[in-house]
């Protein structure tokens, strides 16, 4: 079979490899969608031995069932499914409670991340990771396993202060930040202030229902300082999908006295915490900060019942498996939006 394999620290090559086979508690599907993630960036440019190589990324996947192993059960060859990428210890605390993503044993990892993942025309995953998706189109399906994930668990930590009434301020519309917009209007009736560098995005935004947007720049504090008033008002609710140093700087300087910041976006930026008397300090008093990951198998099902109501649509670009490394070269330019989706 074509998979698209990280060969090296840095190189994506499609490569023919053996097609694999289920072994017991697992499933072959055979790979509709993957989506296209800046976390498959950052394992590109990790440094050699935090990954394993060779290996074929892709952690958002959906596909059709194709074959069962031994012991499966709830699974046939024709099934449609949704993969949950996490695969926790399954004994610790966390695990017990259903939060594979907070792990105490095994380090970060799971399907794409420190085994095979679903740029290939088939794939190998424990049946436990797999929730029904119906009928649903596999493009669609496929983002809402990350890009739908991380945001609606970002959203559930922070649901005691998106009450009625509230903002939330969304910086960077893009695969998880245009996802958050309509979670937050499905399942919230605060206000939503979009934030982004790119019209596109803003305009997308828009069409989604956000009911501000601010186009990121050097006034873009004193614009927003303008929806949700001077300190030590502000937004309850910061939302950072970028995670570089002037989003990071925008969050923490718009957040109101006791909100909450959120930080997904994994841009290398650095959040100064300096309690202090004397001059205004660098995150408001009584703030939380909080960087969520990924997000449970429970929420993920939340996640699939929002799209199959209709409330949720991923802004979709897709590409042929052999354009994988073109697509994911259009994402670090900043050329996509909404998510690349490619299908092998």
């Amino acid at each position: 079979m074509r998979a698209v394999r990280m060969t090296a620290p840095g190189v994506l090559e499609l490569a023919e490899v053996p097609t694999p086979e289920a072994g017991p508690g697992e499933v072959l599907l055979r790979v509709g969608a993957v989506g296209a993630c800046h976390s498959d960036l950052h394992i590109l440019d990790a440094a050699a031995g935090m990954f394993p190589t060779p290996m074929t990324l892709g952690h958002e996947i959906a596909g059709t069932v194709e074959a069962a192993g031994p012991g499966v059960d709830g699974w046939s060859s024709g099934d449609r499914a949704a993969v949950y990428g996490i695969i926790g210890c399954g004994r610790c605390r966390a695990c017990l409670r259903g939060e594979e993503n907070r792990c105490r044993v095994t380090p970060v990892g799971g399907i794409g991340l420190s085994r095979d993942g679903g740029l290939a025309e088939y794939v190998v995953v424990p049946a436990s990771r797999l929730l029904h998706v119906g009928d649903m189109d596999l493009t669609q399906a496929a983002p809402l396993t990350d890009a739908g994930l991380t945001p609606y668990h970002a959203v559930e930590l922070a649901r005691p202060r998106l009450r009625p009434g509230t903002t939330c301020v969304v910086i960077g519309i893009g695969g998880l930040g245009h996802m958050a917009v309509q979670i937050l209007l499905a399942t919230t009736a605060v206000r939503i202030v979009a934030v982004d560098t790119n019209v596109a995005a803003l305009d997308l935004a828009s069409r989604l229902g956000a009911h501000h947007v601010v186009q990121a720049g050097p006034d873009s504090v004193d614009k927003i300082r303008d929806l949700v008033g001077p300190p030590p008002d502000g937004a309850d609710v910061v939302l950072d999908f970028v995670g570089a140093q002037p989003t990071l700087d925008t969050a923490r300087q718009v957040v109101a006295t006791g909100g909450q910041l959120l930080l997904v976006g994994l841009a290398g930026g650095t959040l100064p915490v300096r309690p202090v008397a004397d001059e205004p300090p660098t995150v408001p008093l009584e703030t939380g900060v909080v960087v969520p990951f990924w997000g449970t198998r429970a929420e993920l099902q939340e996640v699939v019942a929002l799209a199959r109501d209709g409330r949720l649509h991923a802004d979709v670009q897709t590409f042929p498996l052999a354009e994988a490394p073109e697509a994911y070269e259009a994402l670090r330019r900043g050329d996509i939006h909404g998510r690349a989706v490619i299908v092998p």
